[in-house]
């Protein structure tokens, strides 16, 4: 007898009516009071965070950042300068680290709370305090695209997303909060100039919102082979001086 296999069509994820849940005990934060958060348990101080280039000069300042006492002035410096969102000067900028995890740790345990993911809200609340601990006590840390878009109301406009009630992978309409979290993707090209100028298109909108791809170019005609309409093709390496300049100007 065959074992049967559930295929990629069949399944399907669980309504959010139908999932009991997950029991989630403090760990982390076994032994803070209640109603006591990581961020009560640490010593927080004003830092001035300051980033300069190879001839001395100050490409980056912002003064007054509130960051735990225990972090280096480095993480200080990093955090500020690329990860706290809003432009400077302006009542969107972020000041400090409990701002920033904040927003990025409570908007992934409300998805949990909202999703029924949790058994009871104690064991979202539970997470959430967890999570907390694990990023302000910097034992652990999100990739840089989950830093920058987090929390902040979805505004890229391309691009797709899984839909869980669904279970479609459905267009991104501006607005919606599906913000893109991935570090890393794969990409595809064709051999056509209409493939490989859409592939230009994808990496730097990739680029623009934190994260790095990867491409399989064998599909592309080698350097020297002859083209339907007369003349000679490129071949990818060509092309790949193209997509690196595009990754090096989209910062």
């Amino acid at each position: 007898m065959n074992p049967q296999r559930t295929t990629a069509v069949e399944h399907k994820s669980l309504k959010r009516e139908d999932r009991t849940g997950l029991a989630f005990s403090r760990y982390f934060t076994a032994k803070l009071d209640k109603d006591a958060t990581p961020y009560d348990q640490l010593n927080w101080e004003l830092r001035t965070a300051t980033i300069g280039n190879d001839k001395g000069s100050v490409i980056f300042e912002q003064r007054d950042v509130e960051v735990p006492a225990d972090w280096s002035q480095t993480a200080t410096n990093i955090v500020a300068s690329k990860y706290f969102h809003g432009r400077m000067g302006s009542p969107e900028r972020e000041t400090g680290v409990g701002q920033l995890v904040h927003r990025v740790v409570d908007t992934i345990a409300d998805w949990g709370i909202e999703g029924n993911y949790f058994k009871t809200k104690e064991d979202g609340e539970n997470f959430r305090n967890d999570l907390a601990h694990l990023m302000l006590s910097q034992k652990a840390c999100f990739n840089s695209p989950v830093w920058f878009n987090v929390g902040v109301r979805e505004s890229r406009g391309y691009g797709f997303y899984f839909d869980e009630d669904t279970s479609v992978v459905k267009k991104l309409i501006p607005g919606e909060n599906h913000p893109q979290c991935s570090a890393c993707f794969i990409n595809s090209v064709g051999d056509t100039l209409e493939s490989i100028l859409d592939l230009a298109k994808t990496e730097g909108m990739l680029f623009k919102w934190g994260s790095g791809t990867g491409t399989n170019l064998s599909a592309i005609r080698e350097e020297n082979a002859h083209l339907w309409g007369g003349g000679r093709a490129s071949g990818p390496l060509s092309f790949m001086k193209g997509f690196d300049a595009f990754a090096g100007v989209i910062k």
